[in-house]
């Protein structure tokens, strides 16, 4: 079993930056894409970002050219680098992996984080 810990969230001014990580428990996590979800109160859960096992990325139009997934194989960590945050990106990002990207953007991946708030004022 694979554990997903989230850490990084908080209350951060419009504009500004939070950096969040995904720590894995287990080496599996070098060969699993990786995709940031987030779930704003009263709204389904939305894929943001993902990223491969061979580091190929992707975003959701309203975050592209602001926010950043990355990985770190040897740390079993992944981040999200959210720049120029919005009040709207206000929610609580999970993280999520998965042998295959196809069941990360379905929504069905083989793990999930407990999430971790992010708060952004305007």
């Amino acid at each position: 079993q694979v554990q997903l810990v989230e850490s990084g969230g908080g209350l951060v001014q419009a504009g500004g930056s939070l950096r969040l990580s995904c720590a894995a428990s287990a080496k599996i996590f070098s060969i699993s894409a990786i995709g940031w979800f987030r779930q704003a109160p009263g709204k389904q859960r939305e894929l943001v970002a993902t990223i491969t096992s061979d580091g190929s990325t992707d975003y959701v139009p309203s975050v592209k050219g602001r926010f950043t997934i990355s990985r770190d194989n040897a740390k079993n960590t992944a981040y999200l680098q959210m720049n120029s945050l919005k009040p709207e990106d206000t929610a609580v990002y999970y993280c999520a992996a998965a042998l295959y990207r196809g069941t990360v953007v379905t929504g069905r991946p083989d793990y999930w984080g407990q999430g971790t708030q992010v708060t952004v004022s305007s």
